[in-house]
């Protein structure tokens, strides 16, 4: 297995030998323009050396967990600067609490020291992403209390709304962090005893930035144990790493440079045929750029020795709102479900009563993605979608379409519900992609009052190599598994030589696919 690693290293190495050591001693140092990116090349190369000291110290747990905490530090370092003390606050403040919880007989204390985590990170999260939005909304209050009250001659002063850095990844530590505390308030898991550990699981770099949320009774017990590489974890971390390069730094990448944005940009210079494609290119960008970093994450992770659960399982397949959710980012969906939906009473507490909460989860998950109404908006179409799912399943017993004994939906059925719910969730992308209300509106009425059909084979011509990686992206996410499957195997059986050439293609491919610089992970920035 040390040969296996080794020759891993040698072969790999050598793609990224023509790096400078100019480029490579810039590379250390925080630039705000160019966070660390799984898809650049200065971070496959750093990489490799990572592993060239990893490997050697699988054997010994202190020096191993020590000495990845600190790669994992530096890796959002060159995300964040400097910020990375803030997730060393998070993680020794829940660390402290975690560890005194099982000591605490109290229930009341007990409950007081979530509220203490809870404080300390929704306030740290309340600071960075909302303080803006809730000074704004402070100020308007004020106002008009003070005209409501007669008095004349109040005026609010003005206040410019504040330059505040957004750490990257922000969200996704602190909620990790805060459910390890919550599992262990439940009694369902025993808290860390040791810090570094702790600091381990909250700062692990393959899912600190964007993901996916790792559950402390899933990823802790890994940490103890010593890391193995077999030819099987090989070729699976591998293939899921190519397979994210592709999606995020060719598909995503490309679409978003050369079509998207522009009509996200300027909708009224565009036919609606054209917004509508591009709205349909969006749903594809979000989806390759979100989930090519949870491949490239969970395939990292893979290589060394750990395993995450999926992310993303072909979302745009769903035939319903409620199976969306159970496919896209299952991190974040089952988060929301187990830790505020559940805590707010499920549905154990009558019909009225689910919906209500599935909305109140919904909207609140709008607003963890930004404090702006669009995100609201797009939180409230997904939760009435829920609801409005939830009615219907209620009233009808039985799955739309399916049977009472197998609950199975007929194909055409199937079909009709998964094209309706490709197209409620492509409505709510375009609040959620679009940089005010006003573009929003713009791309609808332009879609509803200027389509322009005719003019479908002039935009082929017009971007072909858009429309091929567009087809080329949908084929794909709506292929059976079993090809996937098919294509995994074989990159799993092929020899270390074979699988270094397919790397290296598929980074010539990037290269050459390449418009512009490395184009930040859309999620970096909730």
């Amino acid at each position: 297995m040390n040969e296996l690693w080794t020759d891993i290293a040698g072969r790999f190495g050598g793609l990224f030998s023509n790096l400078s050591l100019q480029e490579l001693g810039a590379g250390f140092l925080y630039r705000p323009d160019a966070p660390m990116l799984f898809s650049s090349g200065l971070f496959l190369f750093l990489f490799i050396g990572f592993l060239a000291i990893y490997i050697p110290l699988r054997k010994r747990l202190t020096a191993r967990v020590i000495y990845v905490i600190i790669f994992s530090l530096f890796f959002y370092y060159k995300s964040s600067g400097l910020w990375f003390i803030l997730l060393l606050g998070t993680a020794t403040s829940d660390f402290i609490i975690g560890r005194r919880l099982p000591l605490i007989v109290s229930r009341r204390l007990r409950k007081l020291m979530v509220a203490l985590s809870l404080c300390i990170n929704l306030g740290v999260l309340a600071y960075f992403k909302y303080f803006n939005l809730l000074t704004d909304i402070f100020v308007r209050i004020a106002g008009e209390t003070g005209r409501w009250l007669g008095i004349a001659e109040w005026q609010m002063p003005g206040i410019e709304p504040a330059d505040i850095f957004l750490p990257v990844g922000i969200s996704f530590f602190t909620f990790q962090s805060l459910s390890y505390v919550i599992e262990v308030y439940r009694r369902r898991i025993e808290p860390v005893y040791r810090w570094i550990d702790y600091v381990f699981y909250v700062s692990f770099f393959p899912q600190l930035v964007a993901g996916p949320i790792v559950r402390a009774r899933e990823f802790i017990p890994q940490i103890y144990r010593q890391p193995a590489l077999s030819r099987a974890h090989l070729g699976e971390g591998l293939f899921l790493i190519l397979s994210g390069l592709i999606k995020k730094a060719v598909i995503s990448d490309y679409i978003s440079l050369n079509f998207v944005d522009r009509i996200f940009d300027a909708p009224l210079l565009y036919t609606g045929l054209e917004n509508l494609l591009g709205v349909y290119g969006y749903a594809l960008q979000i989806y390759c750029d979100f989930s090519g970093y949870s491949d490239m994450a969970i395939g990292i992770a893979l290589l060394l020795g750990f395993r995450f659960s999926l992310n993303f399982d072909s979302p745009y397949r769903s035939a319903s709102i409620t199976e969306f959710w159970r496919r896209w980012h299952i991190s974040l969906s089952s988060w929301l479900k187990d830790y505020l939906y559940i805590s707010l009473g499920g549905n154990r507490k009558g019909k009225l009563r689910t919906y209500i909460n599935l909305m109140l989860t919904m909207l609140l998950g709008g607003l963890w993605h930004g404090a702006s109404l669009r995100f609201i908006l797009w939180g409230a179409i997904h939760g009435l979608a829920l609801v409005v799912h939830k009615f219907v399943t209620n009233f009808r017993r039985t799955p739309a379409g399916g049977s009472r004994k197998t609950g199975r939906q007929r194909p055409l059925s199937r079909a009709v519900g998964v094209l309706f719910t490709f197209h409620v969730v492509c409505f709510g992308w375009i609040f959620f992609r679009a940089d005010t209300m006003q573009t929003a509106g713009d791309i609808m009425r332009q879609i509803a009052t200027d389509f322009h059909p005719e003019i479908f084979l002039q935009f082929i011509r017009g971007y072909k190599t858009v429309c091929i990686l567009m087809l080329a992206g949908y084929i794909s996410h709506f292929m059976p598994r079993c090809i996937e499957r098919l294509a995994r195997d074989a990159v799993t059986r092929s020899p270390l030589v074979l699988q270094a050439a397919i790397l290296a293609a598929v980074i010539f491919l990037i290269v050459q696919m390449k418009s512009a610089g490395v184009q930040p992970f859309i999620y970096f920035r909730f």
